[in-house]
């Protein structure tokens, strides 16, 4: 293959007639296509990373050769992938968890050699039934296997995901002369050094990472109504279209509904994100992607969910909310602006409940030791258990379930296997590399002081992020605050506007939504399984705030340890309940949620609550039962199963709209079962509503 004919399948890839290439891009598909060699590429993003391998993919299959393989983490980047693939006359598919329907007759395609692409995710490689049915088949005819993203491989990497370690073992029982493709934006020496390492000798291609269309900027504001305050004044001003990045799911709705009142087109974002007029999340955030790509929309508010992969070449501006957990994970995440365009603006807010956020994710990164060892027995001594049967056997958060399994499965050798549905112990012995998880947890801290360093940093700021991830071509940008010496933005806000944030963080409560299926086997004494009849169903109800967040969260916490709910938290439910809310029909009496170990906490604030609304207040709920306190219990078995015969209804029922009130609200277990007993009683609709929520989740 000549580099003019090369050459011309560029231009069709990304249809641009008098496009060229760019700097390493021919001698990769060279080293690939003609010397069939193990090549990593490191460059930026927006360089051409999968041009590179879908071009190489079709000489090859040109060759004769096989199909390739392409691990990709994300949907997003699949559809993207495949709609490039396509201008290539290259068929090209994928497997994943939003086409299983079509699972069979993709694999029959691929084994009577008709597909030249097979995009999958890293978790696919866990699934036996595509290793032996579909992958171990073909092993001794693919013509290219493309590692995308390969800094996940290396827990070094700001990225790192688990699955990809299974690559490693794949590789190794692959052919020689397969050529293999690697290929990151975000990756330093150590990162690469360790990829290398593990994926054996791979040649090096390596291209400055300065994205010269960029200018850098960071603002550091007090609180998050300051910044609030700044999103809405600033980015107005702005030209085109663009992301804020947030640290959680709470956070890009409250993003999103404070632009929206300020006339900004946004949409929040984050994985399990979902919308009525849509069949499942996948759908609906392929929708929202949509939106930013066609300039829809001003701004998508997004999680981290929104990450690598999506392309839009121009992406006007990335401003991140708070502050991200690395620089390497800052630079790929703001390096999604001015792709094609020659000027774009990268904006990093920052505040002081970022440093808590990022400890909680460090401190989660890996398994504890005892939650491994009581897996492991469990295992052990069940001859193997189901995930919602070790939910039920450990009082163990599903999260931390999955985590510790995903963890240990992927160990070589693995102390556990599947068989069908049951993960079973193996022979193999096992402790944990408490060495290793030391030093992996310094280096997220590391990287966590390092983004501190960036905020504080009186140097070019591109040039900062050059020497993080080891670029030999370091130069000052000429375009950041820090070389203008002047501020591109504001950093101030006015006092109008951010006490209008103030004030809407207040009024920034969010819905409970009902339970709706009863934990297997949960409730025995009660009697109630699967799914709850509609009629026993609670209405939707409201939570006032997030615990210790700006606004009330703040107080709550502060009260709920002192023992008494100060009467503006009484008046600011009040205010939510009539001003914002009115639910309909209005409940006509309120009750409460008793507790044995603070008896007058709940009460006396719902007792105060039901004067300020006018209505009676009935406390027939009882306590009949003292249990473990309901945030002891870490999954949803046990959540539920702990409210087993606990409360009994003890007077009469007004057959009337509700109110339902608790101090805080987490798995939603506890207004499930007062809601059903009240129905069962004969109460009209039951409206929960609690001071704060404790979920994580959010």
């Amino acid at each position: 293959m000549s580099k003019l004919k090369a050459l011309s399948l560029l231009r069709t890839a990304i249809d641009q007639p008098t496009a060229s290439f760019r700097e390493g891009q021919w001698e990769a598909i060279e080293r690939l296509t003609v010397y069939k060699e193990r090549l990593l590429v490191i460059e930026r993003t927006g360089w051409g990373k999968s041009s590179v391998y879908f071009i190489s993919s079709k000489i090859l299959r040109d060759q004769g050769k096989g199909p390739t393989i392409i691990i990709s983490p994300l949907l997003a980047l699949m559809r993207n992938q495949i709609e490039a693939a396509e201008r290539l006359g290259i068929t090209a598919v994928s497997i994943n968890s939003s086409n299983f329907n079509d699972w069979k007759e993709i694999q029959n395609r691929v084994l009577r050699n008709e597909i030249d692409t097979l995009l999958i995710s890293p978790e696919r490689l866990a699934n036996e039934r595509f290793m032996d049915e579909i992958l171990f088949p073909i092993s001794d005819r693919i013509g290219l296997f493309v590692v995308d993203e390969a800094h996940c491989i290396s827990d070094w990497g700001h990225d790192f995901r688990p699955d990809y370690r299974r690559i490693v073992g794949i590789l190794k029982s692959m052919p020689n002369g397969m050529p293999i493709l690697g290929t990151t934006a975000t990756a330093n020496d150590r990162v690469i050094e360790d990829i290398k390492n593990q994926l054996g000798g791979f040649k090096i291609i390596r291209g400055a990472l300065t994205r010269d269309s960029l200018i850098l900027q960071n603002i550091k504001l007090a609180d998050q109504a300051s910044r609030l305050a700044w999103l809405a004044e600033n980015i107005p001003l702005m030209k085109g279209n663009g992301i804020v990045y947030v640290l959680t799911k709470r956070d890009a709705r409250i993003v999103t509904e404070w632009l929206n009142n300020y006339g900004i087109e946004a949409e929040a974002y984050y994985s399990g994100i979902e919308n009525d007029h849509f069949e499942d999340s996948t759908a609906y955030r392929e929708f929202l992607e949509d939106s930013l790509y066609n300039n829809d929309i001003k701004v998508l508010v997004a999680s981290t969910a929104l990450g690598m992969g999506y392309d839009k070449p121009d992406l006007s501006f990335v401003i991140h909310y708070q502050a991200p957990g690395s620089i390497i994970g800052y630079y790929q995440q703001v390096g999604r602006a001015g792709r094609a365009i020659n000027t774009a603006h990268g904006i990093l807010l920052s505040g002081k409940e970022d440093g808590d956020v990022h400890q909680y994710f460090r401190e989660g990164a890996f398994p504890p030791e005892s939650v491994v060892n009581k897996i492991l027995e469990a295992l052990e001594e069940h001859d193997g258990l189901s995930i919602p049967k070790l939910q039920e056997t450990l009082n163990i958060k599903y999260g931390q379930i999955q985590q510790t399994i995903k963890y240990l499965s992927v160990e070589s050798p693995s102390p556990i296997f599947k068989d069908r549905t049951k993960w079973k112990r193996s022979a193999v012995s096992f402790s944990m590399d408490k060495e290793k998880i030391h030093r992996l947890t310094n280096q997220r801290q590391e990287e966590w002081n390092t983004v501190l360093r960036y905020i504080e940093t009186k140097e070019c700021l591109m040039n900062f992020l050059q020497k993080e991830l080891d670029d030999s071509n370091i130069k000052n940008c000429g375009r950041c605050v820090n070389c203008l010496g002047k501020e591109i933005f504001s950093s101030s806000v006015s006092d109008k506007n951010n006490l209008k944030a103030s004030i809407y963080l207040k009024h920034s409560e969010f819905d409970i939504l009902p339970r709706k299926q009863i934990a297997g086997g949960a409730l025995p004494e009660y009697n109630w399984r699967g799914n709850l009849r509609q009629d026993l169903l609670a209405e939707t109800g409201k939570v006032l705030s997030r615990w210790g967040d700006a606004g009330w969260g703040h107080m709550v916490s502060e009260d709920k340890h002192s023992g008494y709910f100060r009467d503006e938290l009484v008046e600011a439910m009040y205010d939510m309940i009539v001003n914002r809310w009115q639910p309909d029909p209005f409940p006509q009496w309120l009750t409460c949620i008793p507790s044995l170990r603070h008896p007058e906490l709940v009460p006396n604030f719902a007792k105060r609550l039901a004067r300020r609304l006018g209505i009676p207040f009935l406390p027939i709920i009882d306590k009949v039962k003292d249990t473990q306190p309901q945030k002891e219990q870490e999954n949803s078995y046990h959540q539920c199963h702990n409210l087993d015969g606990v409360f009994k209804i003890s007077g009469k029922v007004e057959n009337k709209p509700v109110f339902l009130v608790d101090d805080a609200v987490d798995s939603r277990w506890t207004f499930t079962v007062a809601t059903t007993l009240l129905k069962k009683s004969g109460s009209g609709p039951v409206y929960p509503i609690a001071l704060t929520s404790t979920s994580v989740s959010e």
